[in-house]
């Protein structure tokens, strides 16, 4: 139960902080497996326009991650977990923040009753904590991600996790503490506060 607790807030994180912006590294340490790389400007050429379509709508630069998330069909229980987390005005702060956001199908992958449990106000620091895991200070763009995969640097994330992006078969997938490969389903959906990139599972820790 303790493993399905933590898979469902992570994806419910990552699910309301569908955002876009700019930076290139504020979560990370300065090891050798860490980025040195400075905060750019959000993705400079390599971030997408207006239009990108999630959950059937459109996500706008000029909202931030929780507007744009709660517009999204599809990462819904995500955003009813930021709710219940009480991370709501985290995420529509300035940032910028890097939200690897689990999909609704994501969560249908837990045990059942994981979500109804986490979402009670007694876990609610659990919550917080498992979708933390999901969020990196900084804007990290699918073009940033793969620099970083090709010199097997590391994110660290707000909750002090380590995720590690991989290329595999020339697809960018994020590897979790435990080993587990996701793939990013939705990719570099920029908001007013950062960018976010819809996953089909839960990041575990």
């Amino acid at each position: 139960m303790e493993k399905g607790k933590s898979l469902l807030v992570g994806l419910m994180v990552l699910g309301l902080i569908i955002g876009g912006g700019v930076g290139y590294a504020i979560g990370n340490g300065k090891d050798s497996n860490t980025s040195d790389s400075k905060m750019t400007t959000a993705s400079s050429s390599a971030a997408p326009a207006d239009g990108v379509t999630v959950g059937g709508a459109k996500m706008v630069r000029t909202l931030d991650i929780v507007d744009n998330a709660a517009n999204a069909k599809n990462v819904t229980t995500v955003v009813a977990a930021v709710k219940a987390a009480g991370l709501v005005d985290t995420l529509k702060s300035a940032g910028p923040f890097t939200v690897f956001a689990p999909n609704n199908d994501a969560f249908a992958k837990l045990p059942a009753g994981t979500v109804d449990t986490l979402v009670k106000p007694e876990n609610k620091a659990t919550l917080a904590g498992i979708l933390t895991y999901h969020v990196v200070a900084g804007t990290y763009t699918t073009a940033d991600l793969r620099v970083m995969a090709s010199k097997g640097e590391t994110l660290t994330s707000v909750q002090g996790g380590i995720l590690t992006p991989v290329i595999v078969d020339n697809q960018l997938e994020i590897k979790d503490a435990k080993g587990n490969m996701v793939t990013i389903e939705t990719p570099d959906i920029i908001s007013s506060n950062g960018v976010t990139h819809v996953i089909t599972s839960v990041l575990m820790q």
